[in-house]
């Protein structure tokens, strides 16, 4: 099977590496990006099998990033903010984000909620 490529946006460089290597861990094929605007550039000439998506950063933040690939991909995307307000959360959904979860996390949440994910995708290509 080919590896699967995460594109991970976040403006903190420690947690976006973190995050990077709990997948690589897994297997994943990952890139990172300090902004959402760096990522949303990215993904026109080569899209991503899933996207990891910071709220708060400057430029393009993840709602505006989740906003906006909806219009052109049904791409999975997991939201992920230190913010755990029921507001954002909500919010997140409803611009299309398939998953949101509260920093700080566990490797083993991250993961498993990847795996699920692409467990579900599977599930429905199969289905076909």
């Amino acid at each position: 099977m080919e590896q699967r490529l995460i594109y991970v946006a976040d403006d903190e460089p420690n947690i976006r590496k973190i995050i990077q290597e709990f997948l690589e861990f897994e297997g994943y094929k990952t890139e990172g990006f300090e902004s959402g605007d760096l990522l949303l550039e990215k993904f026109k000439d080569a899209p991503a099998d899933l996207i990891i998506l910071d709220v708060m950063m400057p430029g393009a933040n993840g709602f505006v990033v989740c906003k906006e690939l909806r219009k052109v991909s049904k791409v999975p995307i997991i939201v992920v903010s230190a913010r755990d307000a029921d507001l954002d959360y909500a919010t997140a959904l409803e611009l299309g984000s398939d998953d949101y979860f509260t920093k700080p996390f566990s490797g083993l949440e991250l993961t498993m909620r990847v795996k699920s994910i692409f467990r579900r995708i599977d599930f429905s290509r199969s289905e076909s």
